[in-house]
Parts: C-alpha cells; structure tokens; sequence
C-alpha cells in the first residue's frame, strides 16, 4: 500500500512538472515574451485547515517491567489544525510550504499520538467549472510523539505498569489531491485529502491513513 500511494504521490508531481514544461515550450513559437507569461508569477493564496480522517498504527507489544506483554493496535480519528500558503506561477503551478499538528486520543486510559510535519509543496491547478481542482504533494520533515496507557493512572508520584514514551522524526512526504470554491474573488473554501508517509524511519506505532481537510484560502492573484 505504502508502494502504490508513493507511486501515485510520484505520478502528481510529474503531472506538474509536464504541466511546467508543456507551458515553457508552448510558446517556443511565438517568442520569449509569451514564454514569460505563461509562467509568470500571478500571486499567493494562504489559509488554515482543520482536518481529521482514519489513521492506524501496525500492531505492537508493550512489555511492563515485570515483563508482562500486550499486544493491540493504535486506531481511531485523529483531529488537527495547520495552514499552507501558495505562490502561483503560469496558469497550472503553484509551489509553496504547509504544516499542521495531529492528534489522535484513544483506549480506555486516554492514549494518544500526536504527528506534526511540514515541508514544501508543489501542486497543479485545473479550473472545472466554477471549481477549481489541484493535484500534488508536500516533501518535508516530522516528528510522532505517542504516549500508551494501558492502566490506570493513579494521583501519586508511583511508576505505573504499563505507560510507554516515545518520540521519533522521519522524512515526510504527503501526496494529496482536493478542490477549491472560491466565493468571490480573494476567498476560497478549500477541500483537501492527503495520505502522510514516513518514508525514512519507519516504526510500528506511526499512525498512517487517510486525511480529509477543510478550511479556508485568502489570496491575491493577477
């Protein structure tokens, strides 16, 4: 699976690079000037998302100190917030940088993981209609924070049996696709799906799967 959506992540941002290329040598028949404009830099889009979706961990085993073992698995929806901004070149490309913070709170005894990433961005724009449709991927950096309780927690300055602290980054990249609808001309409510990848540490209990954004973009463009 992870294959697979890499490869698509791969396809979108080939798809913008063929795009960019297709733009520069389009005007290679009527001069440099037509060139420049159909990449010229048209303006910038920035905005805040919330997000949530269905994230899974592989299964894993906490062992206590007295060497009991359990094995279970991190599941659930995850909420967060973050925000991206673009700076449009040419009809199609747009290049930039996001970041957002996750959370994820599951178990009897309040669990939770937390993921935070960020990177660069390059994406290409089709306008459908009154939509406007982007595909394309973030190449960056994150970190997961996970906290597993799997007893209670007493009010006391004791050590408890089964508590487990972790915290690792990896190299993220985050392929994505979505759709804007602008309302009116700086404004726009934005839709986003992605699929967030640690593709250099890889670890049990990372938590991967499905996001589904929604926010809101404020822009300028020519």
């Amino acid at each position: 699976m992870k294959a697979i959506i890499s490869f698509v992540g791969v396809c979108c941002l080939m798809a913008c690079a063929s795009s960019t290329a297709c733009a520069f040598s389009g005007g290679a028949d009527s001069g440099e000037t037509v060139r420049e404009r159909r990449m010229q830099y048209r303006g910038f889009m920035g905005g805040m998302m919330l997000h949530t979706g269905y994230v899974r961990s592989s299964d894993l085993t906490i062992i206590s100190p007295g060497g009991e073992s359990r094995t279970f698995g991190v599941a659930g929806m995850p909420f967060g917030i973050g925000g991206a901004i673009r700076f449009m070149f040419g009809e199609h490309l747009r290049i930039g940088a996001e970041g957002y913070m996750s959370d994820l709170r599951y178990g009897e005894y309040a669990s939770h993981v937390e993921t935070g990433w960020g990177g660069l961005l390059a994406d290409c724009v089709w306008k459908v209609g009154k939509c406007r449709l982007f595909v394309g991927g973030t190449l960056g950096g994150g970190g997961q924070t996970s906290t597993v309780i799997l007893s209670p927690v007493g009010e006391d300055y004791l050590a408890e049996e089964f508590v487990s602290y972790r915290k690792y980054s990896f190299a993220a990249f985050a392929p994505f696709a979505g759709a804007e609808v602008p309302v009116g001309g700086k404004f726009a409510i934005v839709f986003k799906l992605d699929y967030l990848l640690d593709i250099s540490n890889p670890q049990d209990d990372y938590v991967k799967g499905p996001r589904l954004y929604i926010g809101f973009m404020f822009g300028h463009s020519d």
